[in-house]
């Protein structure tokens, strides 16, 4: 089953610093976990038996957009009980009404965080505004714009108590390139600290459940473009794994230490040629990897597990460079 507490029961809780509440990282590396890779449990009751059942959204959209993408991007069963959708190198467009539009007869819009390009999105059932009893946004900008003026790098985050149930989600967009990988790591700290340090009490309980979503931006190393691509010809993705950059920070301690993550099953996200499925055919010919992902995290005194129904990428969208990454996930509570 894809079922992951972030503290798993195994270390004693610590008094926690303000600058360590969202947690993507930790200095303290003999006790280090990682991220833990988990299954997917596919047979989903949704409501039935579970706390709360979200389906989380992330999409870098290459500053393009139509509304058949977005109304696909949140398509399919929406029995869930919320829906957040991140996305980055959004175009100057109203996306938030192009995607209320599409979810109009089952959902609506509780909160939005927007830094220019960087938007995030939570929808919660229609007539559930009574449900969201606390909401708070911010905003954590970063060096760098990816090359092109408005396209913002860093997070937006959106802190929400939906029917008792704690939650952060964060939008992030990190510095592009393989050679980077020491600037996304510390860009994670920067963000981690930031995020809602203006309103921090050290009082206040600690969320149920964070997620991180977006373009991490992290890269295949150490394997060149054309075995990259042969192994995900022959679908030997598992084999990849091994040389993904983020795992690789993160067993080393350096970012996302006790986060959850499904299985790479997909294809890797980026890059493509827009307008196809086909990776890149220009002259740089990048090497593919999983620069989008979902991450997440459930406190480990909470009394939820969380259980990943899917975690898939969506190939049928080719308007971007970048292929859509979704998951399913619901808290339950468990048995101590």
């Amino acid at each position: 089953m894809g079922n992951c507490s972030g503290l798993q029961g195994r270390r004693k809780r610590s008094k926690m610093r303000k600058d360590q509440k969202l947690d993507s990282t930790s200095t303290d590396i003999s006790t280090h976990e990682g991220i833990k890779t988990v299954g997917i449990h596919k047979v989903c009751e949704f409501s039935t038996g579970s706390v709360l059942c979200l389906c989380v959204v992330t999409w870098n959209m290459n500053g393009k957009a139509s509304s058949e993408d977005l109304a696909e991007l949140v398509s399919g069963d929406r029995r869930f009980d919320l829906l957040a959708v991140g996305l980055q190198e959004v175009p100057r467009r109203d996306v938030a009404r192009l995607l209320q539009a599409a979810l109009d007869e089952t959902h609506s819009l509780l909160g939005e965080a927007t830094m220019q390009s960087l938007q995030l999105f939570v929808f919660g059932p229609k007539n559930s505004e009574p449900s969201a009893k606390e909401m708070r946004i911010d905003q954590h900008a970063v060096r760098g714009c990816g090359g092109l003026i408005g396209r913002k790098k860093g997070a937006v985050g959106i802190y929400i108590n939906f029917n008792g149930i704690r939650m952060i989600f964060i939008s992030c967009h990190l510095s592009a390139h393989a050679r980077n990988v020491e600037e996304r790591n510390s860009q994670c700290r920067h963000i981690s600290h930031s995020l809602f340090s203006k309103d921090w009490n050290p009082y206040a309980r600690p969320s149920h459940l964070t997620v991180w979503l977006g373009d991490l931006n992290y890269r295949i190393q150490g394997l060149s473009t054309l075995p990259v691509r042969s192994l995900i010809r022959k679908n030997l993705l598992s084999l990849l794994t091994s040389k993904d950059q983020l795992l690789q920070e993160a067993e080393k301690g350096q970012v996302f230490d006790g986060y959850c993550e499904g299985t790479l099953s997909f294809k890797p996200t980026y890059k493509y040629d827009v307008g196809s499925s086909t990776y890149d055919t220009s002259y740089k010919i990048r090497v593919p990897s999983w620069t989008d992902r979902i991450l997440f995290k459930v406190d480990g005194y909470s009394g939820i597990d969380a259980v990943l129904h899917s975690y898939e990428s969506m190939d049928q969208i080719k308007s971007s460079d970048h292929k859509p990454v979704k998951a399913h996930l619901c808290l339950k509570f468990n048995n101590v």
